[in-house]
């Protein structure tokens, strides 16, 4: 329990790679904070992530505070257990004051200072730190309910191999990063997998001799700041690159898959009692996802060019499938389980303190709400592209610290050069 009177200067909520970040920079500015964490520290790769998940950047993009990525393997991809021992290693290197199994029910102003509710007890804070993430709660469209009762279904939040889904075909609905990786797993498995495709771009693994995060990274798109982009919203919102690191890191080409057995549609448009029905955009997605592909080579061949860097040629992607004028529809009879990938939606109910827009996004810049003492931190794009992952959200948390000690913020430095950026409506996040 939370003994009654408890009162810090500073209480951070979330206890992931965002909320350890926090407290590391806390502690060693000596300021009294607490973390409170629902569960336990690292909680969401523990629950939420499926049994080959891995990352998709390579570890050396790995910078949290004080405690950069120094295995064996920095251009490796670090899978969902050492992720977690990653984390666990992070907070034993300095021990913050990490309450665990503490949910947070409500937070309020109350005068000069915030009321932190909890289900342990109540306790009072000068300033807090919201570093629960965006990823709240799953979202499965109420069209599921229209399906037979006999199919499975479960989000890909649930979704952890595929021995754990009864016998049979299996539908995935959606193909942003989880949605495409989900499928590929159960395709490698040997399941029979129809794919119902979205509008989320792919990025190729590796070009001309490097990953191209390591290409990106030398052209500064990592260091641009949200505030360079015309449409900040819908930079925001639009949807990650797919691709993988599994097994060394590739590429994921839907195509290929394809060719090889697995089953592509449309968007999910409708679940009738006689079968479900797709729509029509098959071909322009899959065409979408290349030619944002292609778009950032594109810019590294310019880059290239213009820096006079040495790089092997490499042939460009030359389509290996393309699918019928009439691609049908899934076969309802034979499908036994649906996994949706379908996102997740922010949950900030608890949080009774004026900062919110009308979609229910919280108003910042770099964190920082115009609610006195309130902050966010470890939100997709809050300043960067590595805002919401371990290669940003340390430089975010640096820059709240020295507001939180009153120091004058360090004002980033933006490498990238105007020729080298890649269209953001192509290149999204």
């Amino acid at each position: 329990m939370i003994p009654a009177g408890a009162r810090h200067d500073v209480v951070v909520i979330g206890g992931g790679q965002a909320g350890l970040a926090m407290s590391h920079c806390l502690r060693r500015d000596g300021l009294d904070h607490v973390v409170l964490e629902r569960d336990l520290i690292a909680a969401e790769w523990r629950e939420r992530r499926w049994d080959t998940f891995c990352l998709v950047t390579p570890n050396w993009q790995c910078r949290l505070p004080g405690f950069p990525y120094q295995g064996e393997d920095p251009d490796g991809f670090m899978g969902r257990d050492e992720i977690v021992r990653y984390l666990e290693g992070y907070a034993a290197s300095f021990d913050p004051p990490v309450l665990e199994g503490v949910t947070v029910t409500e937070v309020r102003a109350d005068g000069d200072r915030f009321l932190v509710r909890t289900d342990r007890g109540t306790l009072t804070a000068n300033r807090v730190v919201v570093a629960a993430g965006p990823y709240q709660r799953p979202v499965i469209p109420r069209a599921a309910e229209r399906l037979p009762a006999r199919i499975r279904q479960l989000h890909s939040a649930e979704y952890r191999n595929p021995g754990a889904l009864p016998p049979g075909d299996v539908l995935v609905v959606g193909t942003g990063q989880s949605g495409c990786q989900i499928a590929e797993d159960l395709h490698l498995a040997g399941r029979a997998v129809h794919l119902c495709v979205g509008s989320a771009p792919r990025v190729a693994r590796r070009y001309r001799g490097r990953d191209v995060v390591a290409w990106l990274d030398l052209m500064g798109y990592y260091d641009r700041g949200i505030d360079e982009f015309d449409d900040h919203d819908a930079v925001r919102a639009r949807a990650n690159h797919y691709v993988t690191g599994r097994d060394g890191g590739r590429d994921i080409d839907l195509r290929a898959l394809a060719r090889t057995g697995m089953r592509l549609y449309g968007r999910l448009a409708g679940i009738e009692p006689d079968g479900l029905r797709c729509g029509d955009g098959l071909a322009a997605d899959l065409d979408h996802a290349d030619r944002v592909s292609e778009s950032i080579k594109d810019a590294i061949d310019a880059f290239i060019a213009d820096t006079g860097r040495q790089a092997p040629a490499e042939d460009r992607y030359v389509p290996v499938w393309h699918p019928p004028a009439e691609p049908g529809s899934p076969p309802l009879d034979r499908i036994s389980a649906v996994v949706w990938c379908t996102g997740f939606r922010r949950d900030h109910s608890w949080l009774r303190v004026p900062v919110f827009d009308g979609t229910g996004y919280p108003v910042h810049h770099r964190g920082v709400t115009s609610f006195p003492g309130l902050y966010f931190l470890g939100l997709p794009w809050q300043h960067t592209w590595g805002s919401g992952r371990f290669s940003g959200v340390g430089r975010d948390a640096e820059h709240l610290a020295a507001l939180l000690r009153g120091a004058a913020p360090e004002e980033p430095r933006y490498r990238i050069h105007a020729d080298y950026r890649v269209h953001p409506e192509l290149l999204g996040t």
